[in-house]
């Protein structure tokens, strides 16, 4: 008789109580049948539950952010902003190109040499569509009537961003609602972070009414699972991540109104590319801990936003 040392048993996990789960339950009955019907063990085993919150913490053992006085931030409508017409605020970024290259304009399609492909307003300083300009910091050229109707088409704040490689000229602000940003420290560990406590960011916006700036005006827009809880370690570059938010809070740029890319539902509250850390002890969302990489991706993704440690952000 040979005995098999070593032998590893292979598991097959089924769905937990809570209907997740990588294997469907009569996908690992038959499977767990087959195997016994070859002669190898079976073990069925069940996978990690998610942890979306932390354990109950007393008012006593919630503590201010280190170097953040104040532990709550509010958002209002987005004030109108006067005195620059459309063009202006383009031209403020352009350098006037004379003569302009063989290339097409990357908005309209169109050759630079050639008239704007767009057919809107009549922009000042030459015929329709003929200007050309070169954006200051990055280079890219465009239509000037090419570019004062992608402004248009934005949220007309004073800002505008390379539709080639991003680059951010002014301020960038969003449409995100009026709400609240609560931030506190926790006396709990992240996975991955044993050495540390935790940053509990609450997020809370209500439903309300559109305005100028959203896809629907004067429509109402639901604001599905508030108040929701993100987590962050409470370490150098956890604080650090926390000051940018704050600064993407305060422009407008952490949530947005939209279609819903889970659910569907439009006229809604979103996410707006800056992603959250939403399970507090597991990972099988993905949006959890362990996650080595997490905080240097937020803080690329707050780059894209305009948002650097460089800006001297000031401190609460």
């Amino acid at each position: 008789m040979t005995v098999i040392k070593n032998f590893q048993v292979p598991t097959v996990p089924v769905k937990n109580l809570n209907g997740s789960s990588p294997v469907h339950p009569a996908l690992a009955g038959i499977t767990g049948i087959l195997m016994s019907a070859a002669g190898l063990p079976v073990c069925l085993t069940r996978p990690p539950k998610l942890v979306l919150h932390p354990p109950p913490v007393s008012r006593s053992d919630i503590k201010s952010v280190p170097g953040l006085g104040h532990c709550c931030r509010k958002t209002t409508k987005k004030q109108a902003r006067k005195g620059r017409t459309p063009e202006e605020v383009v031209r403020r970024y352009l350098q006037k190109v004379r003569n302009p290259p063989e290339e097409d304009c990357t908005i309209c399609m169109e050759p630079l040499g050639s008239p704007s492909g767009y057919k809107g307003p009549v922009v000042s300083g030459g015929p329709r569509g003929e200007l050309v300009g070169r954006l200051a910091k990055c280079g890219h050229q465009y239509h000037l009537q090419c570019l004062v109707a992608m402004y248009n088409n934005g949220n007309k704040d004073g800002s505008l961003q390379c539709p080639t490689c991003k680059t951010i000229y002014g301020v960038k602000t969003g449409n995100q609602p009026p709400g609240k940003m609560e931030y506190h420290v926790i006396p709990h560990s992240l996975p991955g972070h044993p050495d540390c406590r935790t940053i509990r960011i609450i997020y809370n916006i209500p439903p309300g009414i559109q305005g100028p700036e959203h896809p629907n005006p004067g429509k109402p827009f639901t604001a599905r699972g508030f108040p929701r809880h993100c987590y962050l370690p409470d370490n150098e570059k956890g604080r650090k991540v926390l000051r940018l938010l704050l600064v993407a809070w305060d422009r407008r740029l952490i949530f947005s109104v939209g279609t819903s890319s889970t659910t569907g539902e439009s006229d809604t509250v979103i996410w707006n590319e800056i992603h959250h850390k939403t399970e507090f002890g597991s990972n099988l969302t993905g949006h959890g801990y362990p996650d080595p990489g997490y905080l240097d991706n937020v803080l690329e993704e707050l780059r894209a936003q305009g948002i650097t440690e460089e800006e001297n952000v000031q401190k609460e």
